[in-house]
């Protein structure tokens, strides 16, 4: 369990105070308790949806000697109150990534802006991507990313509105051409194509070795349902299943409940109807 401690901006702060980026990496380090810590997280750097991360990004790598001891990093955590997902502007963490080589979690919310690059990461065990739309920059640097020690990967796919520019092939190609040797637990998840990736995910490399599961979030409808009924019971290593936020059938529902394994069904959805249409949308996209 990681020593944490939030570092974030409110109304007053950034507007009466002056704070914003230029700020943040600055008074972190003047935090007496920072030497101590093993997590810190970074919510609001004031007007988010106009400054985006980098100056924060950067200031960290300038300062890496003082970071050594943080294991556990969240840029990006703040709710819709304080910004929209979709509108956090995220940066470049290509140089975080050989700046900070002890890292083990890595949590990044909102892709716009956001680069990954060449990801090297020798000690990172857990890397999760919260936004309402993913880019395929993004999977393409995860999918070539070194992570021998990676055990958790959580990416929200999201929607074209919002970021995610690829299809299902690139999710298959992702799951097929990367190399996690030790992961133990796949979400992928927020999707609207959510049926779709049920099947890639239970056709990939790694289905045989995950524990945990996540196809949470995002438009599962009985379809997807029952590829996991068909699948679980042949998987005896997957113990958690989690597909909270979904549009299955009450039905679907008690039978993957019967499941002898952990299923979150929570938050049970009915597709919108307009113009004799039927829409099935995410959990989180703006």
């Amino acid at each position: 369990m990681y020593k944490s401690k939030t570092y974030s901006y409110d109304y007053d702060d950034y507007e009466e105070n002056n704070k914003n980026s230029e700020t943040m990496v600055t008074d972190i380090l003047s935090d007496a308790e920072l030497p101590n810590l093993d997590e810190i997280i970074i919510g609001s750097w004031g007007e988010s949806w106009e400054e985006s991360s980098q100056k924060i990004i950067d200031d960290i790598i300038v300062n890496k000697d003082k970071f050594s001891n943080i294991k556990s990093l969240f840029i990006g955590d703040m709710d819709y109150e304080e910004c929209e997902v979709s509108w956090i502007l995220q940066g470049d963490y290509e140089k975080l990534f050989d700046a900070m080589p002890q890292l083990e979690k890595l949590t990044i919310k909102g892709s716009s802006e956001l680069t990954l690059g060449k990801v090297k990461a020798p000690n990172l065990k857990s890397l999760t991507i919260i936004c309402g739309g993913l880019p395929v920059h993004i999977i393409k640097s995860i999918q070539n990313a070194e992570l021998p020690a990676l055990e958790e990967l959580c990416l929200y796919i999201g929607v074209e509105d919002y970021g995610f520019d690829g299809t299902i092939d690139d999710i298959e190609a992702l799951l097929d051409k990367s190399n996690f040797p030790e992961l133990k637990s796949l979400y992928i998840c927020d999707s609207d194509i959510q049926d779709d990736i049920t099947d890639v995910v239970l056709k990939c490399k790694y289905i045989n070795q995950i524990e945990k599961l996540g196809l949470c979030y995002g438009s599962l409808t009985d379809k997807g349902g029952q590829l996991l009924l068909d699948a679980i019971p042949n998987l005896p290593n997957i113990k958690d299943l989690n597909l909270q936020y979904h549009f299955l059938s009450d039905d679907m529902m008690k039978k993957l409940n019967a499941l002898p394994i952990s299923v979150n069904t929570n938050e049970q959805n009915e597709p919108e109807e307009w113009d004799g249409q039927k829409w099935f949308y995410p959990m989180l996209t703006e």
